[in-house]
Formats: C-alpha cells, structure tokens, sequence
C-alpha cells in the first residue's frame, strides 16, 4: 500500500482495531504512508457494502489535521480576523478561504508555481465566533510534512500552524451515520450539512466536519488520543455500524469518483486537468493571484491538453494504475485507478485521455497484459453521491 523507510507508524487506536472482540478485530494490516493499518476486518466486499447501506467506521489518523490561526493578541474580531488569516493561506491555494462563512468547509488544492497539484486538502472556517482567526485543516498522510512546512513558512511570523496530527481523525460514513452520531455524541449533528464544521463538548472536545471520502453522507470527527477509544468503541456499539478497512475506503472513492493524491493529482496535474475547475471561485479567477494562475486561467479558456474521466470496461478484465488508453492503435492516455465496483458488480477505472477523447461514450482501448480491451469513456461519479446538501 505505500513505501516506507523505517518502522511503521502505529495508530493510537491500533489495540482496538487488533483486538477480536465480537470478531470484528482486523484480519490484515499494511504499510500506507508509513503507517500500519488495517485494510480489512471482514472482507472488502461486505464492507464496502456495509458502508453504503448502514455505517462504516473508519480510522483516518494517519491523514494530517491542523489549526491554522493568526498569533495571540491579533486584535482583530470576526470576519475582519477571518480574512486575515484567509489571505495568508490563500497565496497557496486557488479556492476563497476568504469567502467563507462561519463554519463553512471548503475542498481545494496547494498549488506549485506551475499550477501542478501539491496536495488536495479541506479548509475550514470554525463556526464558534470566539475561533475568528482560525482554520482548521486537514491535509493527506503522505504530504502532511512537506504541506506542513510549505504552510508554516509561507506564513512566517503572521500566522501559527499547530500540528493536530497526534489526535484520531475517525470517519463514519453512509446512510445510517447521521442516527448514529446523533445518538452516540448529540443530537445537534442532524442540523448540519454537507461541508459543515462545529465543535461539541462531548468525548472532551470533538471537531466534527460533515464531509468523508466514500460519496456517502458522513462525518469526520477529531478527537483527542485519550478519549478515542470510548468514542470509537460508543459508536461501534451502535447495531448499524461496523469497523472498515483502508481497502473499501478505496474501493469506495473509486466508485465516488474522488482524487487520490498521487494518483489522479500530483505536482504536473492542474486541477482543470483533474475536472477540478469547480473548486476555483469566481473572486480567485478575477483575482488570478494563486500560484499557476496563468496556466490554469489558459487551460479554463482554452481547455486542457488532457482531462480526469471515468472509463468502464466493457469486459470483466480490471485495468488498474499504469495501464496504457489507446484509440487507433495511439496511445492517448493513462488509466490512474481502477479496481472492481461492487455496486455496479462491474470493473471501474479513472484516468487522464486527451481532451479530444475525453466525452462521454467515446470509445477506447485498454492495454492489459499486452492485449487491447474494449472500453467507453464514462461520466462520474460512478455511484451518485449522497451528500445531506442544505
């Protein structure tokens, strides 16, 4: 699952997820951005259909939360102590951190002077007035030291970052998570939507966003070392959930058509390239002072040379990360994920093609194992999203 150079990094709930009580301990663990962790409890399969017909709980604490806040003594109260901070992390991002409203979450990407995608990350601005001049940030496990750096010294003396990463970030996603979490941590939770930050004085102090990585309605929720395992074990008590590897949280955002940074983004992929155009808001474009502006404000007007789709075999042969798109006998791409869609009961793949090739129905071949296999260029997500919107 990922390279490491030394020992494995373990989570603070790592007894919790070896232990097999009720069964449910994990039967397999790797190595994912140097961190041991469980890919499976039961089987991909069921849980990753577990998780879109009740609750799946997944252990995310290798991924790197963050606050993100001006010095103490600022001086400066609500919306004017938000744009300060928004601007300092707005020279290195192309979304409207500025425009958010009070606890408000945004998805966007940290930018390399050519417009190439560093990482993709969630920023959000804390709901409670008396966090004016904070974000809180939650950036990808294997990036987290580099985003880090390039965050805090980008920011010098004008803003501090206090790394959050020896917290659990815990996920609970699907259809049952709102009943859940409204029963196990408040019933306040319902009131939220999609894309929505609070703190709840439960289980010490949580931040919860409403937002996850599996298309399905959800919540991530970071809480502090010491109270992760009562939280953890409250809400696997509950009948509707169970606990979910890093495999079906895969398979899942396959299905869901979502980025996986170092696979459909990295430091050469604008996010015009990725079908990411959505993330750059209209005051950022008229403003054109992120870094990149100039190639992705081209790629916007003119289209990119290549573009993110969705590719559905039209076989039951996999095409996974690496292999060749060709029409014509040409290449024309590369496939950038792919694996077995348990809802469609179908092969499913993401990758970059041409744009000339990029709609929806055009026909292409995928090279697997040296042979062409037919394939159609598809719309995403695969699954629709279930999002509680307002």
């Amino acid at each position: 699952m990922g390279e490491s150079t030394g020992p494995l990094k373990k989570l603070p709930l790592d007894a919790l997820w070896r232990a097999n009580e009720g069964g449910r301990g994990a039967k397999k663990f790797g190595d994912f951005a140097g961190y041991d962790m469980p890919l499976e409890f039961e089987g991909l399969i069921p849980e990753h259909n577990w998780t879109r017909t009740k609750a799946g709980l997944f252990d995310v604490s290798h991924m790197g939360p963050c606050f993100f806040a001006l010095p103490k003594g600022h001086g400066l109260v609500g919306d004017e102590a938000h744009k300060a901070v928004a601007a300092i992390i707005e020279e290195l991002v192309p979304g409207d951190i500025q425009g958010l409203k009070p606890g408000q979450v945004r998805y966007t990407t940290l930018l390399n002077k050519d417009g190439g995608c560093l990482d993709d990350l969630m920023i959000a601005r804390p709901a409670e007035p008396g966090a004016a001049g904070d974000l809180y940030i939650v950036v990808n496990a294997g990036t987290k030291e580099q985003d880090f750096a390039l965050i805090a010294q980008n920011a010098g003396a004008r803003a501090n970052l206090v790394r959050a990463d020896d917290r659990c970030l815990l996920a609970l996603q699907g259809p049952s998570a709102e009943a859940v979490a409204r029963a196990v941590i408040s019933d306040d939770l319902g009131a939220m939507t999609f894309m929505q930050v609070k703190r709840f004085d439960a289980f010490g102090r949580l931040t919860i966003t409403r937002s996850g990585y599996t298309g399905e309605d959800g919540y991530e929720i970071l809480v502090r070392a010491e109270q992760a395992t009562a939280l953890a074990q409250a809400l696997l008590s509950h009948p509707d959930v169970k606990p979910i590897g890093l495999g079906a949280r895969d398979s899942l955002r396959l299905e869901a058509g979502l980025c996986l940074y170092g696979h459909e983004l990295d430091e050469t992929i604008s996010p015009i390239e990725a079908d990411l155009a959505w993330i750059i808001q209209k005051r950022r474009r008229a403003s054109a002072d992120f870094p990149g502006a100039a190639r992705i404000l081209k790629e916007l007007a003119d289209k990119p040379a290549r573009k993110r789709v969705g590719i559905r075999p039209l076989d039951r042969a996999p095409a996974r990360e690496g292999v060749e798109i060709q029409s014509g006998g040409r290449k024309i791409g590369v496939v950038t994920s792919g694996g077995f869609s348990p809802i469609l009961s179908a092969p499913i793949s993401m990758g970059y093609v041409e744009t000339a090739f990029a709609t929806p129905g055009a026909k292409v071949d995928l090279i697997i194992r040296g042979t062409p296999r037919a394939a159609e260029i598809t719309p995403l997500p695969f699954v629709p999203h279930r999002y509680k919107k307002g």
